[in-house]
């Protein structure tokens, strides 16, 4: 849907489906019913996701086609699609796997054709396509940069193609993350630096490839949205997509805090501590149980706040003594009031409602229309 500073979706990860057909029923059943609550009267958007697999088959036969013609039934569009999880991404044990493969590996540069293909198809005339992807690795996997550089510059060389052909502009959103192959704002614009050094066309680059600008990581880095968006803008990056999104805050030092929190210790998504020190240190850890075992230590037991990657629903947040990062979603609105052109590509991301705790749990659409409300500030 249109809304002041853009086009507003949420994204359909929040619906199991791993294949073409589990996930337009998705849409045909959960989306249209969000539809109803938040936008009966106009256009509504769909923030698509599309596993590898299902990205495949909608590309085969008729599929596509006949999904433009659905597209058009129901008075809905595609401006978007998350190109982050390439496999499986719900009722199995994902955790670092949702990083594979990584932008050394050609599948994952072939996948983010197909998906550009598929988007060059179904964005409308008159609005950009983006696909937001994950942020080059993961740290531990210390991947070959100079691989990375090499599969986004053909990336770019493709878009600048596909986007003359298809006359849309077409935009890769690298999304940071804690842990990620860079997760920062000082990280991201080195990584950028060393991207363009690289490329034979800067210009090009910056065209096709930008910053997918998810607000429950950058508040996980103890980052201000106003300070982070406008070093990236003054550096010439694009933002392409900002995810609307929140994340765990606590006081490690509360033991009701500490036991609260291991309800969201779950086994299927990654869930980063990132804990702060008097002194401003941040100290990172790679899991929930990670950053619940460093409070055996004594520097552990310091740590003066946690912020943990649990995507929280932007209208509900924890009950104290936890609480939610959502004032940085907050102030990346408040931004965009007074920088029109900041991003037309806005996307609620709470994909954890299969994991949130059981008080937390209302049906999904349900929670989905409530968190439009919150942006809109109905």
């Amino acid at each position: 849907m249109r809304f002041p500073h853009g086009h507003l979706a949420y994204c359909t990860n929040i619906h199991p489906a791993e294949d073409w057909e589990s996930t337009f029923r998705a849409l045909s059943t959960h989306a249209m019913r969000v539809r109803d609550l938040v936008s009966p009267d106009q256009a509504f958007a769909i923030g698509l996701r599309l596993s590898a697999k299902a990205a495949a088959e909608l590309l085969r036969g008729e599929s596509l086609n006949e999904f433009k013609t659905w597209l058009g039934e129901e008075n809905a569009y595609v401006f978007t699609i998350n190109g982050f999880p390439y496999g499986d991404f719900h009722g199995t044990r994902v955790k670092r796997n949702v990083f594979r493969p990584d932008w050394t590996d050609p599948a994952r540069l072939e996948y983010t054709k197909e998906l550009f293909t598929i988007i060059s198809e179904l964005v409308p005339e008159g609005i950009d396509g983006s696909v937001s992807t994950l942020p080059g690795s993961f740290k531990e996997f210390a991947a070959d940069e100079s691989q990375i550089h090499h599969h986004l510059i053909e990336l770019a060389a493709f878009l600048d193609a596909l986007s003359e052909v298809s006359g849309r502009d077409l935009h890769l959103g690298m999304e940071p993350e804690p842990r990620g192959h860079f997760e920062n704002t000082s990280e991201t614009l080195r990584f950028f630096d060393r991207l363009l050094d690289t490329a034979p066309d800067q210009e090009q680059i910056k065209r096709r490839i930008g910053i997918n600008y998810d607000c429950c990581h950058f508040a996980l880095q103890y980052e201000e949205a106003r300070s982070s968006l406008t070093a990236l803008r003054n550096e010439g990056l694009r933002i392409s997509k900002i995810h609307l999104s929140s994340a765990l805050a606590l006081d490690p030092r509360i033991p009701a805090a500490v036991e609260a929190v291991g309800a969201f210790d779950e086994p299927t998504y990654l869930h980063q501590v990132l804990a702060r020190h008097p002194d401003g240190r941040i100290e990172r850890f790679t899991d929930l149980p990670d950053g619940i075992a460093s409070l055996a230590t004594a520097d552990g037991r310091e740590a003066e706040q946690w912020r943990v990657h649990f995507h929280i629903p932007l209208d509900a947040a924890p009950a104290e003594p936890l609480r939610s990062t959502r004032q940085h979603a907050r102030d990346a609105l408040a931004l965009a009031n007074e920088i029109p052109d900041l991003c037309s590509h806005w996307e609620i991301e709470t994909y954890t409602w299969g994991v949130l705790p059981g008080a937390m749990q209302r049906p999904v659409e349900q929670q989905i229309a409530a968190e439009y409300r919150w942006v809109l500030g109905d």
